[in-house]
């Protein structure tokens, strides 16, 4: 389905609000994390790839429209046969296609990243687009030591081909380990962030987007 026919799909006559979106959530079904995580999510894509002949061989970057049209497809009823999962409340809300579509035909189509020179517009793009994407560098949340956690951002932010940074995430922080909800934690995010913007400066992009 392309996005010229989702103006034409069938809406639902409002889009769920923060509101309703938490009380779905305390009446939504009950499930443990790991079970959500290592047998919901890839049961049921993998009955998503089975169904709609998803197969992308050597090319994980598909070039034909009948490609694409399935994999959003693939995406919309994976989305509806899933829904989404809250942590914190163990519950999974339910989401119909209707709200989907509703919720599609008010996206935004771009949005500006960074300050000053380094801003950049990340647009929304089709098969075939002949706009330029934005680049994004950086260990994408991947666990970093912090002895080597300053320099490798920097060389991320240094290249010119890059236009925002994503970050890592320090292993240790001063020696400690920055285990979940200890203070630990909290001084290694904010020491991330601060590696992370002084790399930028250090190369002359300090407007760059994190």
């Amino acid at each position: 389905m392309r996005m010229g026919e989702i103006r034409q799909h069938m809406a639902a006559p409002r889009r769920i609000d923060i509101f309703e979106s938490y009380n779905r959530f305390n009446s939504g079904k009950k499930v443990r994390e790991d079970t959500w995580d290592y047998v919901t999510v890839p049961t049921n894509a993998m009955l998503m790839k089975e169904k709609y002949k998803i197969n992308f061989g050597v090319n994980i970057i598909p070039e034909d429209n009948d490609l694409s049209d399935r994999l959003f497809a693939a995406g919309i009823e994976m989305l509806v046969s899933t829904g989404f999962y809250n942590t914190n409340l163990g519950r999974v809300l339910s989401i119909s296609e209707d709200e989907i579509f509703e919720g599609l035909k008010g996206a935004p189509t771009k949005v500006k990243l960074g300050s000053g020179k380094e801003k950049v517009s990340c647009k929304s793009r089709h098969i075939g687009s002949k706009k330029k994407p934005i680049i994004q560098g950086g260990p994408t949340g991947a666990p970093v030591s912090e002895e080597i956690f300053p320099a490798m951002m920097q060389s991320y932010a240094q290249e010119g081909v890059v236009d925002t940074l994503v970050s890592g995430v320090l292993n240790t922080i001063c020696g400690h380990s920055a285990t979940t909800n200890t203070p630990w934690e909290i001084r290694a995010t904010l020491t991330e962030i601060r590696y992370v913007r002084e790399a930028c400066t250090m190369v002359g992009r300090p407007g760059m987007a994190i």
